[in-house]
């Protein structure tokens, strides 16, 4: 018996059928998303400064010169203050990071964008970044001067990159979970930064208002650090509620 020979009509059908498929499946993805985001919630919280914070070091103009006169002619002479404590006028603690310490339930692939930390006005800016563990993180160059850029780790991540000249850009990518991993300028001796390094999404550093918002936890109950560069650490245990926002505060005084 012959086949038959498929109609105007049969076609139709079949596309409508592919485009109810099509509907059913985005759906259930929609489902899925919308499931697990109503699982997770949000920590959020500031972290402040109590009494009165310590005085800015300065590196006088002459200091500069002697280390660098280019770096010297960057800043017309003027002095750099370096505020290894930064208050902001409301009492916020800025540069702190906040972070869930320990695992995290869950599969967390790292990001392909590039964190940056530039070396500009002999600084490094931003002065403390975070990152997932497999992030790549781009060093810069945004002076006309040399650089180098050497990272001092505990977990064996160390390394020492110069950057002679401006524009240049090198990307690392940091394997291994680690807190305050130091950056320094060997060539301009107050240059100083730290970056973060953890093994899920779940971190934040503080604005300059000291706020932090950490959104899409997994509910659960965690430890939440802050980590601060000279004052050290605070740890609190915060429950995270489907759908809901938890707010922890923390306040550091002068050690």
């Amino acid at each position: 018996m012959g086949r038959f020979a498929e109609t105007d009509a049969d076609k139709t059908h079949a596309k409508g059928v592919d485009a109810m498929k099509a509907w059913l499946a985005f759906g259930l993805a929609a489902l899925t998303v919308t499931s697990a985001a109503a699982q997770t919630g949000t920590i959020t919280g500031r972290v402040v400064f109590k009494g009165t914070p310590p005085k800015p070091k300065e590196v006088s103009a002459s200091a500069m010169k002697a280390a660098d006169a280019k770096c010297a002619a960057l800043h017309k002479g003027k002095p750099l203050q370096i505020a290894e404590v930064q208050v902001g006028p409301n009492g916020g603690l800025k540069w702190v990071l906040v972070y869930i310490k320990g695992s995290v339930k869950g599969n967390f692939k790292p990001p392909t964008k590039p964190v940056i930390v530039d070396q500009t006005g002999c600084l490094f800016v931003p002065h403390a970044v975070a990152v997932q563990a497999g992030q790549p993180v781009e060093f810069r160059n945004g002076d006309p001067l040399l650089h180098n850029i050497r990272a001092n780790s505990k977990q064996g991540q160390s390394f020492n990159i110069a950057q002679p000249v401006k524009g240049m850009k090198q990307v690392r990518k940091f394997s291994k979970p680690e807190i305050g991993i130091q950056l320094r300028c060997d060539v301009h001796w107050w240059m100083a930064g730290y970056l973060h390094v953890l093994p899920h999404p779940f971190f934040a550093i503080t604005g300059d208002d000291g706020t932090f918002t950490i959104k899409g936890v997994p509910a659960g109950t965690y430890r939440l650090e802050a980590w601060h560069e000279k004052l050290g650490t605070q740890t609190k245990t915060v429950t995270v509620k489907p759908g809901e926002t938890v707010t922890v505060d923390f306040t550091f005084s002068a050690r």
